[in-house]
């Protein structure tokens, strides 16, 4: 947990949206050694708004999957700003497929204001493919470890988020719809997006008090080294249970939790 003291959610927008914010590009060049990205979901074509690909993490063969923004508005327009169509999501899903043959941990990267919703996306079964990852993800028998490190938006976040540790930058958001897109549709006005963040109680230390979360990651100039620090402590964590239907049984049970209330 961060020790700095808690910024505004609006600023916490503010910050995730900064260009010079780390994207997946630089996680993978940074952290992780002999990274070599893969392509296509050998059904219809690439999406280059998901980074897949196989790395060593402190000398263990890993798979990382992330979303990707771009530096500047050409690289975002190629990225489709982060918004995945239906094979970047069947991507991501044969990756980490391909991931639990080899036994191979996947390590995720969250980074989306949600899922593309154009008529090409939901033509080729947008929906369906985001619930495949949501059911497949659940019984992948190798550890999955994902970091929301900027926008968590909706189910395009989810698709890559069903874990056994869920971690998020001291200043990412994550939440079943964007701010913005819940303030058009509960009052018709976009421009109420501060106000609806506010309600939706979207932040880290919101989520880690919800216990939706596992932990918050600090962000500092040495952020990638505390990144790097914090999958390598769940790594170690992860890759010591004995069995894997005892790591499946409870990411089940942690993901069953959620929502659960009393009044």
């Amino acid at each position: 947990m961060s020790t700095k003291e808690k910024l505004p959610v609006r600023e916490k927008m503010r910050i995730i949206h900064d260009s010079k914010r780390p994207t997946i590009d630089d996680y993978t060049r940074t952290i992780f050694d002999d990274f070599i990205e893969l392509h296509g979901d050998r059904g219809y074509a690439d999406d280059y708004a998901i980074c897949a690909g196989v790395a060593t993490f402190q000398g263990i063969p890993v798979t990382v999957i992330g979303h990707r923004k771009g530096k500047n508005t050409e690289e975002n327009i190629k990225a489709n700003f982060a918004m995945a169509h239906p094979e970047g999501y069947r991507k991501a899903l044969r990756l980490a497929k391909q991931a639990e043959k080899f036994h191979r941990p996947v390590i995720c990267f969250v980074d989306t204001a949600g899922a593309f919703c154009g008529v090409g996306a939901e033509e080729r079964g947008q929906g369906e493919a985001i619930a495949r990852c949501l059911s497949d993800f659940m019984a992948l028998r190798t550890p999955v470890i994902s970091i929301v490190t900027g926008e968590g938006g909706s189910g395009g976040a989810l698709a890559l988020a069903v874990a056994d540790r869920v971690l998020m930058l001291e200043n990412a958001i994550y939440s079943v719809i964007s701010p913005r897109g819940c303030a058009s549709i509960l009052w018709k006005d976009a421009s109420r997006e501060f106000e609806a963040a506010e309600r939706l109680k979207i932040t880290a230390d919101d989520l880690y008090a919800f216990g939706m979360i596992e932990g918050i990651i600090p962000e500092s100039s040495s952020l990638m080294r505390n990144v790097k620090k914090a999958i390598g402590e769940q790594l170690r964590e992860l890759m010591n249970v004995s069995q894997i239907d005892q790591l499946l049984e409870k990411r089940y049970e942690k993901f069953r939790k959620i929502g659960i209330f009393a009044e």
